[in-house]
């Protein structure tokens, strides 16, 4: 590629053109920001790749300025989230490299959902390293700046979900031990009726007596166990007993014999 000559005092500009001749124009990219606090979430076109240069050469999950975005973003911090590139592969975190790359995946690993036991699958992901390839670019908001963003900022969804879990519940509505939390689930409308989701590691009597009774059987089996030891020990003493006595009684018999030989 052809690099301009710059001096000391335009070493940014020279900077930015060197990135912008090493990049060459591909076309828009779109921007995906969500909003974790309100819950909303916006895409944004970008056509010009200057703006874009921020992001260039930055990892997954590096915290990035939105200034070059524009002036709606001024103040703006965003967490690059991941992506996709043009054809649709996916960005995989620890990849460090800007372009596709095939990999044995196998179960738990990300990017990856294992149809039968034991399969593994080679398949192609995108680095972990931004791009001007990519066609969608993730962004997670972290610091709001000093202006609104309409449909991103100014709106407020509430979660279609509520928590499931006990102890999330009694977090979220600040309750005490004897508050009930089967009172204080989040139920969701369905048209004909509400439902609510089944409560995890809820305490009921049902769950203690459960509790109890597999304590009483493991209490049962250490007593059973140690009687059977006692038992067989003491039966041990008395076998070993009778086999000392059997061989004195043998020993005793031959002397005899001989004695009678003689």
């Amino acid at each position: 590629f052809w690099l301009k000559p710059f001096g000391l005092g335009s070493t940014l500009s020279g900077h930015l053109e060197l990135v912008a001749l090493t990049y060459p124009s591909k076309g828009k990219m779109k921007i995906n920001i969500a909003n974790p606090t309100t819950g909303c979430q916006k895409v944004f076109e970008i056509d010009d790749d200057k703006k874009l240069l921020p992001f260039f050469d930055k990892r997954m999950s590096t915290e990035v300025s939105g200034d070059t975005l524009g002036d709606e973003f001024k103040g703006y911090m965003f967490r690059i989230a991941g992506g996709n590139d043009k054809q649709g592969f996916p960005m995989k975190q620890g990849i460090l490299c800007n372009h596709r790359v095939r990999l044995l995946f196998k179960k738990g690993m990300s990017c990856y959902r294992e149809r039968r036991k034991g399969c593994r699958k080679r398949k192609s992901v995108r680095g972990c390293v931004v791009g001007p390839d990519l066609a969608t670019l993730s962004l997670v908001l972290i610091k709001k700046g000093a202006e609104e963003i309409p449909g991103l900022t100014d709106d407020n969804k509430p979660r279609r979900l509520g928590p499931k879990r006990a102890s999330n519940i009694r977090k979220l509505f600040a309750l005490e031990k004897k508050d009930d939390v089967r009172n204080f689930v989040v139920r969701r409308d369905t048209g004909k009726r509400k439902k609510a989701p089944k409560i995890q590691r809820l305490v009921t009597p049902a769950m203690l007596q459960r509790k109890r009774f597999f304590r009483s059987q493991t209490r049962a089996r250490m007593v059973l166990g140690k009687k059977l030891k006692a038992d067989y020990s003491k039966r041990l003493v008395e076998f070993r007993q009778e086999q000392k006595e059997l061989r004195a009684a043998e020993v005793a018999k031959k002397k005899k014999e001989k004695k009678v030989k003689a």
